[in-house]
């Protein structure tokens, strides 16, 4: 397995989508938790979104919810478009008989992506926390306040919810792809959902429809923003919000990993390739 994961690892590697993905996550999270908000607090993004949390939600001390607040929706998307890419790209190119043909059990294989896939899913969070950290340090330094940094559990717990939160995303994309067999119609897809769908759902029917706000309590999405909110994130931001505790959020983000990585591989081993 590790031949397997250290090939997925070096194609990921090179492939110039992950790094565009990588890209694209830490400069959504420095514009929409960092420079926004300091914009609008000296006043030159007024009415912008987050424009008046302030200069305090900006600093140090708020950096694990700063980090972490992306992941319920937009961050989290480039983690499900990451695990499409992962999966799904075998499909379009063509290549799964001959990554087959090489030796390696498609069961093999698949391990091989998911390790590579949660360990890109941990580099993503750790390039989210390093670009936040270097951030609200220079925005402490121009505003002479105070630079008081979490401490180091406060920082492993938030680093590793975010990989929880990160990897299931991820997970999805993975199932997508093996469930539709491609990369366009699974990106779409999950899109929609995490874009669109969840947040109908949370703004408009589960405040008509008692047995949607319990449904909710059971979706990816709010879980996620549970756990993102249980740890300091401004509930300004879209998806996050308390729902459930945190215990609950862990259980149920670990359980639909847990399936999705499963259902994936079950569908891998049983369907023919093409």
């Amino acid at each position: 397995m590790w031949g397997s994961t250290r090939a997925e690892i070096t194609k990921l590697v090179r492939r110039p989508a992950s790094w565009l993905l990588l890209a694209v996550a830490v400069v959504l999270s420095l514009t929409f938790t960092y420079l926004v908000p300091y914009a609008g607090a000296n006043g030159t993004a007024d009415g912008a979104p987050n424009a008046t949390r302030g200069i305090a939600q900006t600093l140090p001390d708020q950096l694990v919810g700063n980090s972490i607040g992306g992941l319920p929706v937009f961050a989290g998307a480039i983690l499900l478009i990451l695990g499409v890419l992962a999966v799904g790209g075998e499909y379009g190119w063509g290549t799964w008989k001959t990554l087959l043909a090489q030796g390696p059990s498609r069961l093999t294989v698949y391990a091989g992506k998911i390790a590579a896939v949660a360990l890109a899913s941990l580099a993503i969070v750790l390039a989210l926390f390093a670009a936040g950290a270097v951030t609200s340090a220079a925005i402490a330094a121009a505003e002479g306040a105070p630079a008081a940094w979490p401490s180091v559990v406060d920082l492993l717990a938030g680093i590793g919810a975010g990989w929880l939160m990160a990897a299931m995303w991820a997970g999805l994309g993975v199932v997508l792809a093996v469930a539709l067999r491609g990369v366009a119609l699974p990106i779409g897809l999950g899109l929609v959902w995490l874009m669109a769908v969840q947040n109908l759902l949370s703004a408009i029917a589960a405040p008509l429809l008692d047995w949607v706000a319990k449904l909710q309590e059971w979706l990816p999405g709010p879980n996620a923003g549970s756990l993102a909110a249980s740890l300091g994130s401004s509930p300004d931001t879209p998806g996050v919000a308390t729902l459930v505790g945190d215990g609950h959020a862990v259980a149920v983000l670990a359980g639909y990993l847990i399936l999705f990585v499963g259902i994936g591989g079950l569908l891998l081993r049983r369907r023919d390739i093409i």
